[in-house]
């Protein structure tokens, strides 16, 4: 695992774009494609924008990038609350990403189908062979939650990487989520996390010994071969530096 610590939000977006880059690359020279899965939220959309901007959008092969969503709220496709939209808005339309190239989810089904219908053509975009994304970006909630694992669920007890519909009580919602073996066949993971009200959530996740899953969810995401990496901003990072 690597923590990287930056004083400025602006410093820790262009270092993760640039790791990005170079994961993206090493991709397509290996497999023909990049598979990146992306997060939702607030906290990532700088970073989506800054894929875009003239200073990135010419350095990943945006042809043979593939997109994914760890997560996704139950709600229409229409719905402000998507994490699709978000992405949309900010990376795939100034990207001029074609729709063959993101595997957004359906909700027009139920929960449980619409996440079984995302498990499958994730497996057909794999070819039957071990689902392993190239790149998947991470959030932190206050609540150490991750993707949609939140604590207290059912989902934080799947052993099967695949897809699952979870009924979260603290948001009074269905979501949809990766599952955490999905998760950790990575290559490669990212978790960013900024601001000082989620300092408390990293301490809980990378400073305490502990194993408390149930209560700390991203405390689930270890890669089984693959790379783990924090970018955090010092608000965020605050409690895990030694007292003076």
């Amino acid at each position: 695992m690597k923590i990287e610590i930056f004083n400025e939000i602006e410093a820790l977006i262009n270092a993760l774009a640039k790791l990005i880059v170079i994961i993206s690359k090493e991709a397509i020279a290996k497999n023909g494609q990049f598979n990146f899965v992306l997060s939702g939220g607030s906290s990532p959309r700088k970073l989506y924008e800054l894929l875009a901007s003239d200073k990135f959008k010419d350095k990943i092969e945006w042809q043979k990038t593939y997109f994914f969503f760890g997560d996704e709220r139950f709600v229409p496709a229409e719905n402000s609350q998507r994490n699709s939209l978000m992405a949309n808005e900010s990376l795939f339309e100034p990207l001029k990403i074609p729709n063959s190239n993101i595997f957004a989810l359906d909700t027009t089904k139920s929960p449980e189908e619409s996440a079984e219908i995302y498990a499958k053509n994730i497996e057909n975009h794999f070819n039957g062979n071990e689902i392993k994304f190239d790149f998947v970006l991470l959030g932190l909630g206050d609540n150490s939650h991750t993707a949609s694992l939140f604590p207290f669920t059912s989902v934080l007890n799947a052993r099967e990487s695949t897809v699952k519909s979870v009924y979260v009580e603290e948001v009074n919602a269905y979501r949809i989520t990766m599952t955490a073996p999905l998760i950790n066949q990575a290559e490669n993971i990212a978790f960013l996390v900024f601001g000082d009200n989620k300092s408390e959530a990293v301490h809980h996740i990378l400073a305490e010994k502990n194993n408390e899953v149930e209560k700390y969810p991203a405390k689930l995401i270890a890669p089984k071969d693959g790379k783990l990496f924090w970018f955090l901003d010092e608000n965020a990072a605050a409690l895990l530096k030694p007292k003076s």
